[in-house]
């Protein structure tokens, strides 16, 4: 299984913390039933609460674009909180503006340099549906979730599609496979 990535616009806010050395990052870091064109004709989308059982049991962090060197918060040290709701997943991250690369992630967020939405995950349920236009959604619905970040690219990296490159390269070869079979017993019975 592969780790997979998810990227959007986000309307992230900053905001001052009663501690002057805090500052704070907010807003939705997930948002369920978004449609996301992987390449054309493959969609991805997560469902509401797919994330439900890593919220209870992980350790989950806070990135600076995916980067395990630059952490700005985390569940365990009670500097990230996240909440699944029915549009998504909010989270907060509590900023040390005395970390420079922290303190940096928080300026991007702040002057809008940076408004993009990303997370880390390892889908473990999904489904697959097949459109009669031809087009092939996936529809996460159940998740590990490892860590949100805060990117400047909210697009799909080609490293992160290659997994589902794969599935469709499948579903067309057993489409074929169905199709010829089908042929067999039509031209048998005739």
């Amino acid at each position: 299984m592969n780790k997979r990535h998810m990227q959007f616009t986000s309307n992230l806010k900053t905001r001052d913390s009663e501690n002057e050395n805090e500052a704070i990052i907010e807003g939705y870091f997930v948002v369920y039933d978004q449609v996301t064109e992987l390449w054309p004709g493959a969609f991805e989308e997560v469902a509401p609460g797919a994330f439900e059982e890593s919220l209870r049991s992980a350790d989950i962090f806070a990135l600076d674009n995916h980067d395990s060197r630059i952490v700005l918060g985390s569940l365990g040290s009670n500097t990230l909180e996240l909440k699944s709701d029915s549009n998504g997943l909010w989270g907060k991250v509590v900023i040390d503006l005395e970390d420079p690369n922290a303190k940096s992630a928080y300026r991007k967020v702040q002057t809008g340099k940076v408004r993009g939405c990303s997370f880390g995950f390892y889908p473990t349920k999904e489904e697959r549906i097949e459109n009669d236009d031809g087009t092939t959604k996936w529809r996460i619905t159940e998740a590990e979730l490892l860590e949100v970040s805060i990117t400047g690219f909210p697009a799909y990296p080609q490293t992160d599609i290659a997994a589902r490159q794969k599935d469709v390269e499948s579903i067309k070869k057993q489409k074929l496979e169905q199709h010829k079979k089908a042929l067999k017993e039509k031209m048998k019975n005739a």
